[in-house]
């Protein structure tokens, strides 16, 4: 996917929602050159990146990402889903999202020797030590569950839904791994995936990782603790943020002095991209600073986790924040 949110959950003793930490937004630029294609299902495609004329590259473990820079100027960030012992190479695996730009470009205008620039590699999805786990990856989810499964070994139990076996990268991989706890459940084999009796499957204590669409995440949300109360929920979302408390506003680009109406239910950055359809952004969950734009006029309902107090009073992260009032006027 395009791009991705990582949340950690704690049992309900503590009560915690965290936000992801630590999350540098600053690290290792690297170029890079790619080594080979592979197709990994009907719309998947992976990309083995090794660092431009040679060389090892950062260590990393799993649940970490990259941040692409891809030519066209687009920024996106995909989980490393390859060995984390290989320090030769990255791999990436990347879905093509109807409508998606970012996916679209690795889809259909890279090819094997082009060049692209990474940043990282960064974790906010990390494997914390556990008696056991349960990992539930839902399609493309499975890449940062990948080498979390493999690291687990014989303490890990993995569940891979998805829409059909053809739509799901890595089965031959996790075949040959000799996975032997792996349930494959695609959709139209076995019907839609009920997740609070995947998640009762869990062992008393299990660190549960959740990846995949935001119905299953939602729905992992709602029963973790009550099938598995002395465990832990651990999920990422490859998905915008849904918006919660929305209210009707305007937003006014200043350097054309248009204005566009902001739904309840809309992002700033969806308005924007009606009448700038380029605009920059990446992550849409208020990490990245991809979609950070100057503010001119009018409060802003910061919902971001990026910006500092000193610069909230004069940037918004268009993904997430919204006006507080009825207009924002916006440096674009």
């Amino acid at each position: 996917m395009d791009a991705y949110l990582k949340v950690f959950v704690s049992g309900p003793a503590a009560a915690v929602l965290s936000r992801p930490n630590p999350l540098r937004h600053s690290g290792f630029d690297i170029d890079m050159v790619i080594e080979k294609r592979v197709r990994e299902a009907a719309d998947v495609v992976g990309l083995s990146l090794r660092r431009a004329g040679g060389g090892t590259l950062p260590s990393w473990r799993p649940g970490a990402h990259v941040d692409v820079f891809l030519p066209s100027g687009l920024q996106r960030q995909y989980s490393l889903c390859g060995d984390p012992a290989d320090r030769e190479r990255y791999r990436i695996a990347v879905r093509r999202i109807p409508g998606g730009s970012g996916s679209a470009e690795l889809h259909d205008a890279l090819e094997v020797g082009d060049r692209l620039r990474i940043r990282g590699p960064r974790n906010a999805f990390t494997l914390v030590d556990a008696p056991s786990y349960l990992f539930l990856a839902g399609g493309i989810g499975i890449t940062p569950i990948l080498p979390m499964v493999r690291a687990a070994g014989a303490r890990g139990q993995l569940v891979y839904t998805g829409r059909s076996r053809a739509s799901m990268p890595f089965l031959e991989e996790i075949g040959a791994a000799g996975i032997g706890s792996a349930r494959i459940l695609p959709d139209d084999e076995c019907g839609v995936p009920e997740v609070a009796g995947i998640l009762a499957a869990a062992e008393p204590g299990a660190a549960v990782y959740v990846c995949g669409p935001p119905p299953m995440l939602a729905a992992a949300q709602r029963c973790a603790f009550e099938v598995n109360p002395t465990g832990s929920l651990h999920t990422e979302r490859f998905s915008a943020r849904p918006v919660v408390d929305g209210r009707e506003f305007d937003l006014t680009l200043a350097r054309t002095g248009t204005t566009v109406r902001v739904g309840a239910q809309e992002t700033a950055l969806a308005a924007v991209r009606r009448v700038l359809p380029d605009v920059s952004y990446s992550c849409r969950q208020g990490f990245c600073g991809s979609c950070e734009v100057g503010v001119l006029s009018g409060a802003v309902d910061h919902r971001d986790r990026r910006l500092t107090e000193s610069a909230r009073a004069q940037r918004i992260s268009l993904c997430v924040s919204r006006a507080a009032g009825d207009q924002l006027v916006l440096d674009l």
